[in-house]
């Protein structure tokens, strides 16, 4: 018998316009299994039923058949930077104008989409345009992937974010906490209630230097305890998720410490780090496929500036091997992939990294899914194939479990029950 979710009023035009999608394998992320020969029905945007065998349609429904096809939840990445991707110098121009990264940024969406992933976080751009793009999109206006964001993201004064570093002194006015740079306490609230007016979902702090800042330190805590707890508290106030860039192991104790959500890249995390996450639940968006990316362009003359190449040469590397090491310890990892640094549409490839670091194909399907869904804290209604969840979902050619390669291959996408046209 065909079990219909029930929890919401179904009209009679829903009852007889559905949308069946015919399976004959699907990624069940919740037990980790593959699932052969299902009907999945869809009303309106809600999965429905998922039933045995392939079943009998009306002929008003639509019917869409991924026989041959493995079938999963929707992707999602944790960590991507719509309206911009790395340049070398001698491709940069001269002068970039803020508007230009906004218009970059849908296309930047709809290319990720289109990869698979129906959804993303972004962490940090250079104002509004993460928060204004998700906008457009949530209202149908522009075709891209659901976006969770924390606006631009929260640095000190010379830290990783602050907007100045490497600018004369004479060029620029002193960024205040609003701009997101903070010294204290103090300014940490006026800073995320900055982020709250402006629309954010969430709040990036920069505990660390980075790799492509131009600053010496790319490991060097750059907020102290009292600040990061500022943050973190002022998050909560507003019901907002606190994320941290971070390479070096001092500034993720501070940060895990303090109660964030969630710590990204982290490099050069110890053993004492890993356990603090543990013990408090934190997430690790490890971004493999950012440091692949800087650590093999650091090898070319003139592509970073002479300050950046060696950060890129030495923490690049280090990121699988920490990941490997978080993974067999048990921290909780969520996927992320730094996109941006490297183009946007390739996400894909972080599935390859994370299996050539010691994961299962099935575990980091699911760090993309159930996981990326927890720390979204949106697991009710996205992150699996489930009755009664938004129908998210991507297809792809082979079989990723026995080749992750295959996570290229995207033949469908479907977000919030709609099916996405894709270039092929």
């Amino acid at each position: 018998m065909r079990f219909i979710y029930t929890t919401f009023l179904l009209t009679s035009s829903y009852l007889f316009s559905e949308t069946v999608i015919y399976s004959s394998s699907y990624i069940d992320v919740n037990s980790g299994t593959i699932k052969y020969d299902y009907s999945i029905t869809i009303n309106n945007n809600i999965i429905t039923s998922i039933d045995k065998g392939y079943i009998d349609i009306n002929d008003d429904d639509v019917l869409i058949d991924l026989r041959g096809k493995t079938l999963m939840p929707g992707l999602m990445d944790m960590h991507v930077h719509f309206g911009q991707e790395y340049k070398s110098k001698s491709e940069r121009p001269v002068k970039v104008e803020r508007e230009t990264g906004a218009i970059l940024a849908s296309k930047h969406a709809l290319v990720t989409l289109k990869a698979g992933f129906t959804t993303v976080r972004q962490v940090g751009d250079s104002g509004l345009i993460a928060i204004s793009l998700r906008d457009l999109i949530n209202s149908s206006q522009i075709e891209g992937p659901r976006i969770f964001t924390s606006g631009k993201s929260i640095a000190t004064t010379g830290g990783h974010a602050d907007p100045t570093n490497g600018k004369n002194s004479d060029s620029y006015e002193y960024p205040l906490a609003e701009d997101g740079v903070i010294n204290g306490p103090y300014d940490a609230y006026t800073a995320v209630r900055q982020r709250y007016k402006d629309g954010a979902d969430g709040i990036k702090l920069t505990v660390t230097g980075g790799v492509l800042s131009v600053a010496k330190s790319g490991d060097n805590p750059q907020f102290t305890e009292e600040e990061v707890v500022a943050v973190v508290n002022a998050a909560k106030d507003y019901g907002m998720w606190v994320a941290v860039h971070a390479h070096g192991a001092e500034g993720m104790k501070r940060a895990v410490i303090a109660g964030v959500d969630s710590v990204e890249h982290g490099t050069f995390m110890t053993e004492e780090v890993m356990d603090l996450m543990i013990s408090k639940g934190t997430f690790y968006v490890p971004t493999i496929s950012a440091g692949e990316f800087v650590a093999d362009k650091a090898k070319i003359d003139n592509y970073f500036p002479e300050i950046v190449r060696p950060k890129a040469a030495s923490v690049g590397p280090q990121i699988g091997s920490t990941f490997n090491k978080a993974h067999q310890r048990g921290v909780k990892i969520a996927f992320g992939t730094d996109a941006g640094v490297q183009p946007h549409g390739t996400n894909w490839k972080e599935f390859v990294y994370m299996v050539k670091f010691g994961m299962s194909a099935m575990e980091t399907i699911q760090s993309a899914t159930l996981n990326t869904a927890k720390l979204l804290k949106v697991d009710s209604i996205l992150g699996s194939i489930d009755i009664g969840k938004i129908a998210d979902l991507v297809a792809v050619d082979g079989n990723p479990i026995k080749n992750i390669n295959s996570m290229e291959n995207v033949v469908f996408v479907m977000k919030d029950g709609k099916r996405v046209e894709l270039d092929r």
